[in-house]
């Protein structure tokens, strides 16, 4: 349609004559039939990128209107079903979500949520049926043991009848008397397709806005240059906002919501904690929502962030983002209804947010962001993205390979790396520093062996379970760091002394240090649990002594 292809030529473009022949675009497009599947999604990609960079009051309002509407077309009615999982609102959304995602949405929308049982494999229910007396109560074993009921059968049976298979099995299932962790194992191994059939207020990419005091209008040019990224990093955002905890909520919300309605998981977000969530003014519009994670899903070392990229409000992309020793390593992610927009001016935005929020200098991109085992990464060529932002590889035959590419662009301006190419460099690590390069850094320090050198000496010192160890390890460091008490501590402050006791005894030299730094120590354990783990990671970054022992013991011990 003519119209339609003129208006996604214009959505980046800005200027009075431009904003002029939008607003009858979209006046037009608003009654206009489409004929297609296809052209329906991308007149509401159009509006979509339109409601993130509006021209005006008047246009925002046509595109809110419009957007608002979108479900009653009568020619997305019409072609529902071929836009499935598109996350437009009218539309169903089909994927295998994770426990966690599984369980939020039959508790949000519980008569919205089925089962796809042709999408799961048999061996999946061969095992409900094998395990169904475990979802049972034991009153009603009798009858599951006697009885050959079909799986669907025995649903049918049991559930209530105005709940939804799957609001019974995810519930069921999450009764398991098992661990957490192994229940969710169980649910994920099961591979659940989950149907969320449309309705008024379930996930829709169509509907996804946060409050906004004040929009941004666009009148000028995107910006398409490469930042400067030592200059992003030394400029602090314009404000970072504490959220409370109930508008913490609603920010989770709409993160996992931007997951669901593009047939995404990411724990980040699915295990975000209202009580971590800060609002990242970085002007223009642009806005990050970082969620940190709940306590008990914390890693023991680097602390993971999910920030929500917001644009007027509206979600573009996520950030997912772990720091610790000064460091960051960054995955980046832009919706794919903004890219080719301003992706490398709002990578220069994140840098800086990273740097303020955690103190990082240094900064990492491990490789699957730069295409390995990821096509959409090596067809966007996201290693050459990288690479003129100034990262660089530290892995020799890689290096010796960008060099050749480049000697070869200079030699023939067209050369373009082959798909082989870009394979061969996206298989290391690359790395930038806002000073001088250092090794100490996520993706360099092997962080992973302080797991290692915590069973080494659980093997040289214990003959006994491990909880009982663990319980003698969380005694013996309160005596070495002087806790006498753990009255007023938090769970999440509990829980992160249980799981560090056992490195803080594998630790090496803590006998020597001054009573300041043990006392230090018990305060970096603390804030891994609690309210906001960045502090965690500024409190171990302040650290020398802590910093220097688990370089040694994960680098050192296990040459």
């Amino acid at each position: 349609m003519k119209r339609l292809r003129e208006l996604e030529n214009l959505v980046r473009e800005f200027g009075a004559a431009a904003t002029a022949r939008k607003l009858a675009l979209l006046d037009t497009l608003a009654r206009a039939r489409l004929a297609s599947p296809a052209q329906v999604l991308r007149l509401h990609e159009a509006l979509c990128f339109l409601r993130a960079y509006p021209d005006n009051p008047r246009t925002l309002r046509k595109v809110e209107d419009m957007l608002a509407a979108f479900d009653k077309r009568p020619d997305l009615r019409r072609c529902a079903a071929d836009l499935e999982s598109s996350g437009i609102a009218g539309t169903e959304i089909l994927f295998p979500f994770y426990d966690e995602t599984a369980r939020w949405l039959v508790r949000r929308w519980p008569d919205r949520v089925t089962i796809e049982w042709d999408q799961i494999d048999a061996s999946s229910i061969d095992w409900l049926n094998s395990a169904l007396e475990l979802l049972v109560l034991p009153a009603e074993v009798p009858a599951v043991d006697e009885y050959g009921y079909s799986l669907g059968e025995w649903i049918e049976r049991l559930k209530h009848p105005d709940e939804t298979d799957a609001a019974f099995l995810v519930r069921r299932l999450a009764t398991l008397p098992a661990a957490l962790p192994l229940r969710q194992l169980v649910y994920e191994q099961l591979g659940l397709w989950l149907r969320v059939h449309s309705g008024t207020n379930t996930p829709s990419r169509t509907r996804a806005k946060a409050p906004r005091r004040a929009a941004h209008w666009q009148t000028t040019p995107l910006t398409s240059a490469r930042p400067d990224l030592k200059a992003a990093v030394r400029q602090p955002p314009l404000s970072v906002r504490e959220l409370s905890s109930r508008q913490g909520a609603r920010y989770v919300e709409l993160a996992r919501e931007a997951m669901v309605t593009r047939s995404r998981d990411l724990d980040a977000f699915a295990y975000g904690d209202p009580a971590d969530v800060r609002l990242i003014d970085c002007g223009d519009g642009l806005e990050f929502a970082a969620i940190g994670m709940l306590p008990e899903r914390r890693l023991l070392l680097e602390a993971v962030y999910g920030f929500l990229t917001l644009r007027n409000g509206v979600p573009t992309g996520y950030v997912l983002n772990s720091a610790l020793y000064g460091s960051a390593e960054i995955a980046y992610n832009v919706f794919d209804t903004f890219r080719g927009a301003d992706a490398a001016h709002v990578y220069g935005r994140v840098m800086r947010m990273v740097h303020h929020v955690f103190g990082a200098d240094a900064f990492t991109i491990y490789p699957y962001q730069l295409g390995h085992d990821n096509d959409e990464g090596l067809a966007s060529g996201a290693w050459w993205f990288y690479q003129k932002l100034g990262f660089r590889p530290r892995d020799e035959s890689t290096s010796a390979l960008m060099e050749r590419e480049l000697a070869r662009m200079r030699r023939h301006a067209g050369h373009r790396s082959s798909l082989a190419t870009l394979r061969k460099l996206a298989r290391e690590n690359v790395y930038w520093h806002s000073g001088r390069a250092r090794a100490d850094v996520i993706g360099l320090l092997p962080l992973a062996n302080a797991g290692l050198a915590v069973s080494a000496m659980l093997r040289r010192r214990f003959d006994v379970p491990r909880e009982a160890a663990s319980r003698t390890l969380e005694r013996e460091a309160a005596d070495l760091l002087g806790v006498r008490s753990q009255l007023g501590w938090s769970p999440g402050e509990r829980l992160a002394w249980r799981r560090w006791a056992p490195l803080v005894m594998t630790l090496p030299g803590v006998v020597r240090w001054s009573p300041s730094d043990r006392a230090a120590l018990v305060s970096v354990v603390r804030a891994k649990g609690g309210r906001r783990e960045s502090d965690f990671v500024l409190a171990f970054d302040r650290h020398q002594p802590l910093r220097k022992a688990l370089r040694w013991l994960v680098t050192t011990s296990f040459e």
